[in-house]
């Protein structure tokens, strides 16, 4: 059975349309879930809201105990690095990301910044192998076919692929670099957009985008029916 690991990046805690400044991606990312387990309530899902509760910013300890090889670690190390090893043990355990989040003043909230910092990790989800001095890396979560389905909201809109304001959205492709770096390869994108246009433009983004939702989890469920050898169990 596929398991999914659903992350909220938005510093807002409510939801749009229900609750006052609520967020749009959350509506999203909670979408996404509500769906696949309407359809598949026997999967498994990990929550972690990191816009209400970020991850620690990594320092120098962090730093110094990461790139300590574990046989060589002082006691206080493993406890440096005790958060990051929680993190990490979730996405390594994940078959599918979902990951809503705001695009803030055109990259990634800090708390998402920090999220990925704590599990772009020597040793947990990329090696080095240094026989291969061209291209050393070596993604660990390359093991199997992972998902990272990304669901934004913008203020402005324009963002899109091709569209006016595309060159200067920073969110997405460094969400895609960080995550292709570890080993997740398959992407699914889905945006809202004119969050500060508001009126008709901002609801006929969110029914888009919901709509967009749904068959993205009936053509990932399809793909996980057809090919049970890709579940883990």
């Amino acid at each position: 059975m596929p398991h999914i690991l659903h992350i909220d990046a938005s510093a807002r805690p409510g939801f749009a349309g229900k609750d006052n400044h609520g967020s749009h991606s959350r509506n999203l990312s909670h979408r996404f879930v509500s769906q696949w387990q309407s359809r598949r309530a026997q999967d498994s899902i990990t929550y972690r809201d990191i816009g209400q509760n970020p991850p620690s910013i990594i320092d120098h300890d962090w730093i110094a105990a990461a790139f300590t090889p574990e046989e060589k670690q002082e006691p206080w190390m493993a406890d440096v690095l005790a958060e990051s090893d929680e993190l990490t043990g979730e996405l390594i355990a994940a078959d599918i990301l979902v990951i809503g989040t705001p695009l803030y003043n055109f990259g990634m909230p800090a708390a998402l910044k920090a999220w990925i910092d704590q599990v772009v990790r020597m040793g947990r989800t990329v090696d080095v192998d240094e026989s291969n001095p061209l291209d050393p890396y070596v993604a660990k979560l390359a093991d199997r076919p992972r998902h990272a389905v990304i669901l934004t909201a913008r203020g402005g809109v324009g963002f899109n692929p091709g569209g006016e304001m595309a060159h200067m959205n920073h969110l997405e492709p460094n969400l895609a670099t960080a995550l292709e770096f570890i080993g997740i390869t398959r992407f699914h994108y889905i945006a809202i957009e004119g969050q500060e246009v508001g009126g008709q433009l901002l609801a006929e983004s969110v029914a888009d985008a919901m709509q967009q939702v749904d068959t993205l989890v009936d053509e990932l469920q399809a793909t996980f029916a057809e090919a049970p050898h890709l579940e883990t169990v």
